[in-house]
């Protein structure tokens, strides 16, 4: 019997990321100042999953039936946050777990401060 693969699913505007651990320094060269590193205000990381965003409601017209539930699929605002982004958050909204010996955070996209991306051809043009 083959064992099943377990994989996480990130829900709503939430974001996974895989912390740095107690630099002042990032990986990327961003220098976080002693006071946001002493008092854990702010930590970085890596971006390894996002959720689909928030939920949008579908408009409803007038002349069809406002209680049926319809067959169209979920429509979703997308996060500015991608895989491969590093974030730098506010600790205190992020929530720690485990999962399969590995260390992530949850953290909802509110809480993201910045996010280094690294530049390709899809990017410009874009505010972020």
């Amino acid at each position: 019997m083959a064992k099943s693969k377990k994989r996480l699913i990130v829900v709503g505007d939430r974001v996974l990321i895989q912390p740095e651990e107690g630099e002042d320094r990032t990986k990327i060269g961003l220098y976080l100042p002693a006071s946001a590193v002493d008092n854990q205000a702010v930590q970085s990381g890596k971006v390894v999953a996002t959720g689909p965003g928030n939920a949008v409601s579908a408009p409803t017209e007038l002349d069809k039936e406002p209680w049926k539930i319809g067959g169209s699929e979920a429509k979703y605002v997308p996060l500015q946050a991608r895989i491969g982004d590093h974030a730098i958050f506010f600790r205190r909204a992020a929530v720690e777990i485990t999962f399969e010996g590995e260390k992530y955070l949850v953290v909802p996209q509110a809480a993201i401060l910045t996010l280094v991306r690294e530049e390709n051809d899809e990017d410009l043009g874009l505010p972020y």
